[in-house]
């Protein structure tokens, strides 16, 4: 009577400890029987290429979530500093570290004023990004006139190796996305920061009461996802060669989709970044197999939803 019980409770810790790493495990193993175009090595690198843009926002979005907030602008703030970028290259003839410096400081400021008009303005994450979403967007057809940004020739060749680029076999890219898991994972595990953003998201009134500057250290969430949408930008500008105002349409979707199904709460305190890292993956591999298995795009975001659906689910029993 007594293995019976401990065996299912055993399969039980399993599943809620590795169900996410093992529902990758078993997409993988689908996609691998259901196309024989996915274990090429040159749809892998494709896969990992995709991925990271969508992982990066995805990391900066597990720091705002994990303060229980939410940044709905990370596709606005994407296609501003795409813009702007491409602009300063093209029209200013600026070179790319320059760019790179402005970009970074414009998505920086940019999440910035989401953190301190949540803080300061005492309203909801949701409706001020969702304001700063349109206006920004906005700004950005303003800038470009409406019309996408083509470098062309005048694309610095440092940018085009950061979107296009390998380091060896694998794409610049995934670099990148390692790197950024890699700092933030550290930040998140040992850094006051990282302790904070935890207290924060567990009891916002609680970690107030303990001392902690908890506007401060929201802004600084919010300033770390806009950073890290810059860089995503850079990356995508490098690969596409084009800033473009239309650029990170429902990405911000996609970033709370990995997000989610990497096991972060959206009630804030609990997750990862190596679960959003799984997520994203998930989320990669399934966007790609459905794609040699020509299914259409709609399909496509009626099963997204669905998953995001069962993965909020499976989060609300792990807590």
């Amino acid at each position: 009577m007594g293995e019976r019980t401990v065996i299912p409770r055993l399969l039980k810790r399993i599943w809620e400890k590795y169900n996410i790493l093992l529902g990758l495990l078993v997409l993988f193993i689908f996609s691998s029987l259901v196309s024989e175009a996915f274990l090429t090595a040159r749809n892998l690198l494709n896969v990992m290429r995709q991925v990271s843009i969508n992982g990066i926002i995805a990391i900066g979005m597990t720091f705002v979530i994990l303060t229980a907030g939410i940044d709905l602008s990370v596709g606005a703030i994407l296609a501003m500093v795409g813009c702007l970028c491409a602009g300063l290259i093209k029209f200013n003839g600026l070179g790319f570290i320059l760019v790179l410096l402005i970009g970074l400081g414009a998505g920086l400021l940019m999440g910035a004023a989401n953190g301190i008009v949540i803080t300061k303005g005492r309203i909801q994450p949701f409706i001020v990004t969702l304001a700063t979403m349109t206006s920004i967007r906005g700004l950005a057809f303003l800038y470009s006139k409406g019309r996408p940004i083509v470098l062309g020739d005048s694309t610095p060749s440092t940018l085009q190796f950061i979107g296009e680029g390998y380091i060896g076999p694998i794409p610049v890219p995934a670099v990148i996305f390692l790197a950024v898991l890699a700092l933030s994972s550290f930040i998140l595990r040992r850094t006051v920061l990282g302790r904070y953003v935890y207290a924060i998201g567990g009891n916002e009134e609680a970690a107030r009461l303990s001392g902690i500057n908890v506007d401060f250290y929201k802004t600084v969430v919010y300033s770390l996802s806009g950073l890290f949408v810059a860089l995503a930008s850079l990356i995508a500008i490098g690969r596409l060669g084009v800033g473009n105002a239309d650029l990170g349409l429902g990405y911000e979707l996609n970033a709370i989709a990995a997000v989610v199904i990497g096991g972060t709460s959206l009630m804030g305190g609990i997750g990862t970044v190596e679960g959003t890292f799984i997520g994203a993956v998930i989320l990669g591999i399934l966007n790609n197999i459905l794609n040699l298995l020509g299914v259409g795009s709609f399909f496509q975001q009626i099963l997204k939803g669905i998953i995001i659906i069962i993965a909020v689910l499976l989060s609300k029993k792990r807590t």
